[in-house]
Formats: C-alpha cells, structure tokens, sequence
C-alpha cells in the first residue's frame, strides 16, 4: 500500500551507492545473494532470540534489496535476476515466520502457521497475476521499473517490512499481530482476484 509513496524516496537515497556499485562492475545478481544471505543470517537470529542482530540482519537484507533492482536498472536488467530477486524475496518472507515458530513453538506455531499460509496464497496470486499481464502484454511502473508485473495491494514490501521489525523489536507481540497480519494479506489476494477478474 505504501510502496509506491516511499520507494521513490529510497531510490534517491540509495542512487548514488547504486551508480557507484555499478561503475565498480558489481553485479546486481551479487548484492542480490549478499541480500539473501543477510536475510537468512536475519531468521537464524531470530530463531535463536537474537532479536537485535536480527533487526540489523533484516535491515541490511532488504537494503541490499533496493540496491540490486537499482544497479539491474544501470547495468541493464536480465530474465536471470529477476528470478533470483523473487526467489531471494519469497524465501526471506517465508523463513521470517518458520524462524518465530522455531524460536517459540508453543506461543507462535499457530500464528507462524497461519501468516505462511497466507504468504503462500499470497505468493501463487502474485505470481499468477504476473503471468497472466505478461501473457496479456500489461505492464506497470507503480513500484518502479521491474523484470515481472508488480501488481499492488493492500499488504506489500513496506507494510510486511514493518510488520516483522516490530516482532523482532517486541517478539511477544509476534503470536498477536501475526493472525492479524495474515488476514490482511488474505485479504491482498481478495483484492488482486478482483482485479483479475476484472482485467482479463
């Protein structure tokens, strides 16, 4: 929901490491496994409670995010890294949630549960919609230039972001707002069926 507000102000945060990364001949496919690293280092953390290196861990993780998209865009995008960008996004969000369970499973597995259930529904829809707008020939540039359709909706990267950085800085709140989270996710995959089904 707020993705489209706040990435142009990241974008010009962050264009002048990008252009320097990419003078340098850094591949955006690099800073793309550095990020996924970071997030995996991110959800380790937090399964063994080290939630403050988690915090930083994640931060730098989605930082790295913004940066390989940026050096894709001035080194020239490929199919290639596209793929690897949602695979990296996707594992990130779905190891956020095992992790919590991990780390407390009588508290947070029913809640872990359910928010991967909805990251999964969520994930086939936006994949699905993607498919669907390239098949059909649609682009958009409402989250900025990227290799798929990026369909918009309620819940995005912004709103999970900080969804999961309130967890790590006050995790007992983790098995309460994560039931909550889930279901305005589901109810993003509500929204980009109506669309859908309106669009195609």
């Amino acid at each position: 929901m707020f993705d489209s507000h706040l990435r142009p102000l990241i974008e010009r945060a962050l264009k002048q490491s990008a252009e320097t990364l990419a003078a340098r001949n850094l591949s955006a496919n690099w800073l793309t496994g550095c990020g996924f690293a970071a997030g995996m280092i991110s959800a380790l953390c937090v399964a063994f409670g080290a939630f403050p290196l988690a915090l930083i861990f994640g931060t730098a993780s989605r930082l790295l995010d913004g940066l390989d998209g940026m050096v894709a865009r001035v080194n020239g995008p490929t199919a290639l890294g596209g793929y690897l960008d949602i695979l990296a996004d996707f594992t990130f969000y779905a190891a956020l949630p095992l992790a919590f369970v991990v780390y407390d499973p009588a508290q947070n597995g029913i809640a872990g549960a359910a928010l991967l259930a909805s990251f999964f529904v969520n994930a086939s829809s936006f994949l699905g919609f993607a498919i669907l707008a390239e098949t059909h020939g649609r682009e958009t540039a409402a989250n900025g230039e990227k290799s798929h359709f990026h369909s918009v909706g309620l819940i995005e990267g912004t709103e999970t972001i900080a969804f999961f950085a309130i967890c790590m800085i006050w995790p007992a709140l983790f098995p309460l707002l994560a039931p909550l989270f889930a279901l305005l996710t589901i109810a993003t995959v509500i929204q980009r069926t109506c669309l859908a089904w309106k669009t195609f």
